[in-house]
């Protein structure tokens, strides 16, 4: 089977609040396809989202003018439990974009990111708390204690069968994960998920890149679409052992890891399968991860 791109670009991503390299930082690995699986053509460690994210716009614009189908990665959740658009945007605004597009704009109007990393991702979850729940729930996590109403440090009360999910469908499947919900402390993902999902929006729609660049699995379905040149997907790097660099910290040799696994994977033809998902899927369950949650690719 031939092999669907030539070129596979992931980002391992931070939140942090002002510039940063080496360890907890951002981790950019880039690899070209080869006979043997591919060489490494990029191992970089910008201080800060908005470098990143100029450094992966240079990149993707390159490789495209070069004719490369890409694959573009992400570690952390491009999406939310299933009804968290539905309960945050009130239905009967007139607007009938699918419920990811909805809550990725929300996220992205919200969050102010300089570039000197100063964000304000707290003020904005505690916001999207009170419009979700009128409590501190379900946004969790602080570095430190502050009087915040609708946002607490822990002790966040446990998920109701009313509530918004704790997880996503795909983190069942691979528990190590941690909910999308928490902000800090060890593996906390929602710090990187409310901060990147507006970098990658912006890059997926800049005019360089609009026409050919498609959001697996919200714009493809589960499969993997021919069409487009560049394919944005959700990433988790401890699928993977990772590289084992002397001088660099373990976030470089897990970035550079997937790249080499994915461009092994699609070297021998397999890669397609990392697309469809489980095949246990239930059909309300693949709606829900097509319409708001997305999936970890290569969790299967």
């Amino acid at each position: 089977m031939a092999s669907l791109f030539d070129a596979y670009v992931m980002a391992d991503w931070s939140a942090a609040s002002a510039p940063r390299q080496g360890r907890d930082s951002i981790w950019i690995a880039e690899r070209r396809r080869t006979d043997r699986g591919g060489r490494r053509t990029l191992l970089a460690n910008p201080p800060t989202r908005q470098e990143a994210t100029a450094l992966l716009l240079l990149r993707l614009e390159r490789l495209a003018a070069d004719g490369c189908r890409v694959l573009a990665g992400f570690d952390f959740p491009f999406g939310y439990p299933a009804g968290t658009a539905d309960r945050l945007i009130a239905s009967g605004h007139g607007d009938q974009s699918p419920a990811w597009r909805r809550l990725w704009r929300e996220i992205s109007d919200g969050m102010e990111d300089d570039d000197a990393n100063r964000n304000n991702r707290f003020d904005l979850a505690e916001r999207l708390n009170r419009r979700l729940s009128g409590e501190a729930f379900p946004f969790w996590g602080l570095p430190r204690e502050e009087p915040r109403r609708f946002l607490h440090r822990r002790g966040r009360r446990a998920h109701g069968v009313d509530d918004l999910a704790e997880r996503r469908i795909c983190e069942r499947y691979v528990r190590r994960t941690q909910p999308v919900w928490k902000l800090a402390g060890i593996g906390a993902v929602g710090g990187q998920a409310l901060t990147g999902i507006p970098r990658v929006r912006e890059l997926r729609r800049h005019a360089a890149l609009s026409g050919i660049a498609r959001i697996w699995p919200f714009e493809t379905g589960l499969a993997h679409d021919a069409t487009a040149q560049i394919l944005f997907a959700e990433i988790y790097p401890s699928l993977v052992a990772p590289s084992q660099f002397a001088d660099l910290p373990k976030d470089a040799g897990q970035v550079d890891a997937v790249t080499r696994w994915l461009a092994q994977t699609d070297s021998d033809g397999a890669i397609a399968g990392f697309f469809a998902g489980p095949g246990g899927l239930r059909p309300a369950e693949r709606r829900a991860v097509v319409r708001e949650e997305a999936w970890i690719l290569g969790v299967a």
